[in-house]
C-alpha cells in the first residue's frame, strides 16, 4: 500500500491530523510538530503528511522530520508500524546508518522497500541484509538488489548466489546467475558473513574503482591483431587477477571499457556475460564484431541480436569477419551497400562461397 494512507490504517491517535481529508490547517500545524503526540506516533503523522496533496504540508512535514532525533528515528525504523509508513521513512534514513540497519532487520519492513535499499546502501548495511536468509529466499529480489550493488562483497555475492541455487531459487533479474552458478561449482563458499574483506573483495572493489571509460582495444588493421592501449592496461591487469565469478559479475556492474576487455576473455562464460550484459550497446556491439580475437559464439550471438541490426555498422562488421558463421553472414548479404558488397567480393578473409554470393549480387545489380 502506498502513502498517504487511508484514515482507517492509521492510529487513532493521529487520525483527525493526519487523514488525506483532515483541514490543510490541522494538517500543517501537525507538519510542524505543533501538537501533541510523540514518538512513533508522531514519526507515523510526518511520514504521512510528508505524501500529502498540499505542497506545503509535504514540505513542512519533510524539515520537522529530519530535524527528528536520531534515536526516535532510529526507535521507529524498529517498530512494528505500517508497511507503508516504514517505506516511506526511507528518504529521511539513508545517511542515518543505525536507523538504516533497524530498518531492514524489522520484520514489519515490505520486502519491496529492503529490496530498494539494497540496491543503494553501503557495505555494512548490504551485510546485516544479506544475513536473513530467510526473507533473501522469500523475495529473490533483494538477492538480486544486492548483485547490481557495487557496494556488496564479492565473497557476500558468491554465497548469496549458492544460497539460491542450493534451495532451487532463479534469479531472474540477473542474467547472469547461471554462469556465476556455474561459476562457483565445486569452490568452498563461506557461509556466514565475515568481519574484514576477503583478498577477492579488494580485488573486485579495487577494479571497479579503476574501471575508467574509452575503448581499451587497438587493433592492427592490416592482421586484424589487437592489444590493450597503455591507458588501459593497469584495467585490463586487474581484470585478469580476478576470479572467473569477479569476472562474471564485472560484465554487469562495469562499464564499457571493462566489457570491451571481458568479451575477449578466453572463459566462455565470461565473454558470453559482457557480450550479454543489459549495458551492451549496439555502438559497442559493432566494435566486438569487427574483433577476430573473440569467440565465434560471441560473434553469433551478435547475429542473433534482433536489437543490435538496424545498426549497420553491426552488420557490415560481421559480414568481413572471418569468424561470422556463414549461416549469420548469408542472412546480411542482401542488406550491404553496394560499395561495402563490392568490397566483400575482393576480401581474402572471408569464405570462398560469400565471395562468390556477393560477387552474385554485384553482378545481378550491374
Amino acid at each position: 500500500m502506498s502513502l498517504p494512507l487511508p484514515v482507517e490504517e492509521l492510529p487513532e491517535k493521529i487520525r483527525r491530523f493526519g487523514a488525506p481529508d483532515a483541514p490543510v490547517t490541522a494538517k500543517t500545524m501537525a507538519a510542524r510538530g505543533l501538537v501533541p503526540v510523540k514518538g512513533d506516533d508522531l514519526v507515523t503523522l510526518l511520514v504521512q503528511l510528508s505524501a500529502d496533496a498540499d505542497d506545503g504540508v509535504r514540505e513542512a512535514a519533510g524539515k520537522t522530520l529530519q530535524g527528528l532525533p536520531d534515536g526516535m528515528i532510529t526507535a521507529a525504523c524498529g517498530a512494528a508500524l505500517h508497511p507503508a509508513i516504514l517505506g516511506g521513512l526511507v528518504g529521511f534514513v539513508r545517511r542515518r546508518r543505525q536507523a538504516l540497519e533497524e530498518l531492514v532487520a524489522n520484520r514489519h519492513t515490505a520486502a519491496e522497500t529492503v529490496a530498494q535499499i539494497a540496491s543503494w546502501a553501503d557495505e555494512t548495511t548490504c551485510e546485516r541484509i544479506a544475513t536473513d536468509q530467510v526473507r533473501l529466499l522469500q523475495h529473490p529480489e533483494i538477492i538480486e538488489a544486492l548483485y547490481k550493488n557495487a557496494n556488496t562483497r564479492m565473497s557476500t555475492v558468491d554465497r548469496l548466489v549458492e544460497l539460491a541455487a542450493r534451495n532451487d531459487v532463479e534469479l531472474t533479474g540477473v542474467h547472469t546467475f547461471k554462469a556465476h552458478v556455474e561459476a562457483i561449482r565445486g569452490e568452498l563458499i563461506v557461509d556466514e558473513p565475515l568481519e574484514e574483506a576477503l583478498p577477492t573483495d579488494t580485488d573486485f572493489a579495487q577494479t571497479l574503482d579503476e574501471d575508467d571509460d574509452g575503448e581499451p582495444i587497438e587493433a592492427d588493421l592490416v592482421d586484424g591483431s589487437e592489444e590493450v592501449k597503455e591507458t588501459h592496461q593497469n584495467l585490463a591487469f586487474m581484470i585478469g587477477n580476478l576470479s572467473i565469478p569477479g569476472k562474471i559479475r564485472l560484465a554487469l556492474l562495469g562499464n564499457a571499457a571493462a566489457r570491451a576487455i571481458l568479451v575477449r576473455d578466453s572463459n566462455k562464460l565470461v565473454s558470453m556475460a559482457a557480450i550479454s550484459s543489459p549495458a551492451m550497446k549496439d555502438g559497442e556491439a559493432a566494435r566486438v564484431a569487427a574483433s577476430k580475437q573473440v569467440s565465434e559464439d560471441v560473434i553469433r550471438y551478435i547475429g542473433n541480436r534482433t536489437d543490435w541490426l538496424g545498426n549497420y555498422e553491426v552488420k557490415r562488421n560481421l559480414m568481413f569477419n572471418p569468424k561470422t558463421p556463414m549461416g549469420v553472414s548469408m542472412k546480411f548479404l542482401s542488406h550491404l551497400r553496394f560499395n561495402d558488397l563490392r568490397n566483400l567480393t575482393r576480401s581474402r578473409n572471408v569464405p570462398a562461397a560469400l565471395r562468390a554470393a556477393a560477387k552474385q549480387r554485384v553482378n545481378k545489380r550491374g
